[in-house]
């Protein structure tokens, strides 16, 4: 691969303009790809053996009028509403396309606050962008003429992403001005840009044309932006330093570029597949809406790593001496860093000790957390859904915003034992109303519809729910509605994470074996990633769930983390961490071959790396904060916890605890059980980069 990669390199730079000319033309037929045919992005949480999706089976194969999405209308005044105006609101509801049932308007005990609830035959992922909720507007048009508040909550109007932007422009933004520090030169600094935007680009086109094959969540081309931006500056630098290097060293701009793509190349491609293999294991989580986030990062991924060590190249070939700053550099920031190297190595027992309690105080808070979709409780005040939420909510109590729905199979229970179940209900001190029984047409499926006392993350209402199955709810009575699904999939989530942890910890030990030749590397490289992850838990516990943080990062209030994030930040960050992994310990290897030292290869692999990893690191620290800007609450989350894990990995990890026990182990470090020897190799196994400081 060193060979194929440095001839590629090679080629690049002698045809600059050709390979930017390939890479323009696919930018732009992704685009327009993706303008043409790009498909509608759609969450898909449809999970076999759940009991609240056979519920919603049911329903749909019976009871077709109950079974699709729903909308909640808020009227709101400052006097009492007038019955007239809300009868024909709802007539003009009840013409929507879609629509099955619409609800008589439930007013408030002081007259000033209605509810109407719409219940839709189709799934909410009929509606193509905004029709769902423009269709809704254009009936409450009438009444907001007359300066009567209507707000739209439910799953039709949850459902519209809203526009980003923000967060992305932020993160190039401060990634920028640290390239500048880095490189001090513009043309250095905006060459690992142009290269990310140019990838992310590719990929984010080809994510577009997948959903219109299959189903992508609306918050998976974000999550592979984020990721896509991170990880191409990141390779472009490495590759950038690189290239710089070989320029002072004396080289030209051909032999640089090859030399480029030999050594940092060869980590990309490395670091790069590690990210696209972890994402894989996204499919064991057992749900669809994981594999289209996995889809749509390995898409952005692989196209980021293709264009870093083709696009580069070329861009350096154009740019030459130009990407060497002005005023030469001293080497104090590798003199910095060989110092603190030293200092660590000198007690390394003791900084060990240090850097394992710190991460374990991190750490701690993650024996608290506790799994929920969000809701739009979570939302920006501006919001049409957060504005409905909160009118229920003072309105007509907290459980009003998450309705539950039994489905009854009368086939299995008699009439006399529904009402006795109706009755069952009403008693229950965990639910505040319950409405009477609906039938089908065809008499052979009831609906039973409550609101329980609490809202809908709280965790009474899931005790609730587990209450009702095992105590209350006879055989062929199934709780459902989107409170019950979601309580399923957060079990779910909470069972398979495991088996993703263990496939994905498992591959990195294998891969880290192969290219090291050092079973020890490699399981310490996955403990301490796994410390890393842990410690971005704790962290994330703490600042939502805990509520530490809530106020400084746009919410309301604590709350729970986001079902989604564990599992996919865990996937993305053990790739992740592997860039940093091969940077340094390619490095110390390549030292340790050449001087049989342990001691002074982990000192120097640390202080030529440095600058390198502590730039990187900071870059995408900026990127993903950038995107605890958003509304998002789950992608806050996943930008906060990104940028916490990548900065415990870059500091306590690659420059304590790696440093540290490498030293403890010695030439251990390299044990090979195959070869049955802990000391120097005969041959060296081909180097796979050479990350240096910038300012050497």
């Amino acid at each position: 691969m060193r060979i194929l990669l440095a001839k590629l390199g090679a080629i690049c730079t002698d045809h600059p303009w050709r390979t930017l000319g390939v890479w323009v033309v696919l930018f732009a037929a992704t685009i327009g790809a993706a303008a043409a045919f790009g498909g509608q992005m759609q969450d898909n949480y449809h999970v076999e053996g759940l009991d609240s999706i056979a519920g919603s089976e049911l329903l749909a194969d019976r009871f077709p009028d109950l079974a699709g999405t729903d909308a909640r209308v808020v009227v709101h005044d400052d006097v009492a509403l007038d019955p007239g105006v809300l009868t024909s609101l709802q007539s003009r509801l009840q013409t929507l396309d879609g629509v099955g049932t619409v609800s008589p308007a439930r007013i408030s005990s002081d007259g000033d606050t209605a509810l109407i609830s719409v219940q839709y035959r189709i799934p909410v992922t009929d509606f193509q962008g905004t029709d769902g909720i423009d269709a809704l507007r254009s009936a409450t048009a009438p009444l907001e003429r007359e300066g009567i508040q209507v707000e739209l909550g439910g799953q039709v109007a949850e459902n519209i992403s809203s526009p980003g932007g923000t967060a992305e422009a932020v993160g190039i933004v401060v990634a920028l001005v640290i390239l500048l520090l880095a490189f001090g030169s513009v043309v250095a600094a905006g060459l690992p840009i142009v290269v990310a935007i140019i990838g992310v680009g590719i990929g984010s086109g080809i994510v577009a044309v997948l959903a219109s094959f299959t189903q992508i969540s609306p918050m998976a081309p974000t999550i592979a932006t984020m990721v896509g931006i991170g990880v191409g500056i990141d390779y472009a630098l490495l590759l950038v330093t690189r290239f710089a290097d070989g320029l002072r060293s004396g080289m030209t701009s051909k032999e640089s570029a090859a030399h480029a793509n030999s050594t940092a190349g060869v980590s990309v491609v490395y670091a790069g597949t590690t990210v696209l293999l972890c994402l894989l294991g996204l499919r064991l989580a057992g749900l669809p809406v994981y594999a289209s986030m996995g889809y749509a990062t390995l898409a952005v991924v692989g196209a980021v790593m293709l264009t870093s060590i083709t696009v580069v190249p070329a861009l350096c070939a154009l740019a030459g001496t130009k990407l060497l700053p002005r005023m030469p550099r001293r080497g104090g920031g590798q003199a910095r860093t060989e110092k603190w190297a030293r200092m660590v190595c000198r007690r390394p027992a003791a900084w060990t000790l240090a850097a394992l309690m710190l991460l374990a105080v991190l750490a701690a808070p993650v024996l608290d957390m506790r799994m929920w979709p969000q809701n739009a409780g979570t939302q920006p005040t501006s919001n049409t859904t957060r504005l409905a939420y909160d009118l229920i909510d003072h309105e007509f109590g907290p459980g009003a915003n998450g309705p539950f729905m039994v489905a009854v199979d009368l086939s299995q229970v008699s009439t006399s034992r529904l009402d006795y179940l109706t009755e069952e209900l009403a008693r229950d001190p965990g639910i505040a109303v319950v409405g009477t029984p609906i039938t089908n047409p065809e008499g052979d499926t009831a609906v039973v519809m409550f609101e329980p006392t609490t809202g809908p993350s709280d965790e009474e209402t899931v005790a609730l729910l587990t209450h009702l199955r095992h105590d209350v709810l006879p055989e062929g009575a199934i709780a459902t509605g989107v409170t019950p699904v979601f309580a399923d999939i957060t079990d779910r989530v909470a069972e398979r994470i495991w088996l993703v942890v263990a496939f994905v910890v498992a591959l990195s030990v294998v891969l880290l074996t192969v290219v090291f030749r050092s079973i020890v590397v490699a399981v310490k490289a996955a403990a301490m990633n796994l410390m890393s992850v842990a410690a971005a838990y704790g962290v994330m516990v703490a600042l939502f769930q805990w509520g530490w943080g809530a106020e400084l990062l746009g919410l309301p209030h604590a709350v729970p983390v986001s079902s989604w994030v564990p599992i996919l930040m865990f996937t993305i960050l053990f790739g992740l961490s592997m860039d940093y992994e091969v940077f340094l310990l390619s490095r110390i290897r390549e030292l340790w071959l050449h001087s049989g030292d342990a001691h002074s290869s982990v000192v120097d692999g640390v202080a030529s790396t440095g600058r390198v990893i502590t730039s990187a690191a900071a870059i995408m620290v900026a990127v993903f904060l950038g995107f605890a800007l958003d509304a998002d609450v789950t992608i806050k989350m996943m930008g906060v916890g990104l940028a916490t894990a990548v900065l415990v990995d870059a500091t306590i990890v690659r420059m304590v605890l790696v440093p540290s026990t490498m030293t403890l182990l010695g030439q251990w470090n390299w044990w090979n059980p195959f070869t049955r020897s802990a000391g120097r190799p005969r041959t060296s196994p081909v180097t796979l980069a050479e990350p240096v400081s910038a300012s050497k």
